[in-house]
């Protein structure tokens, strides 16, 4: 999910909906994430964990390259 869009625009429609649900899952709750656009139109956005992942992946690349 985080590879359809590495940044959301700063303007969204009138009417665009940020909806998280919750959920009890095995492992704790569950989060799901999307925004939903006014024509009906859902954009799943990436959990917690798939944000800290790229963060840490972000970080490890640039400390690579300070080193070189």
């Amino acid at each position: 999910m985080a590879s359809t869009a590495s940044r959301l625009p700063s303007r969204f429609p009138v009417g665009t909906k940020f909806v998280i649900e919750s959920h009890r899952g095995k492992e704790g709750q569950v989060y799901s994430r999307f925004l939903e656009f006014p024509d009906g139109t859902l954009f799943p956005l990436p959990s917690c964990k798939a944000r800290q992942a790229a963060d840490e992946k972000r970080r490890r690349r640039d400390a690579r390259s300070r080193r070189h």
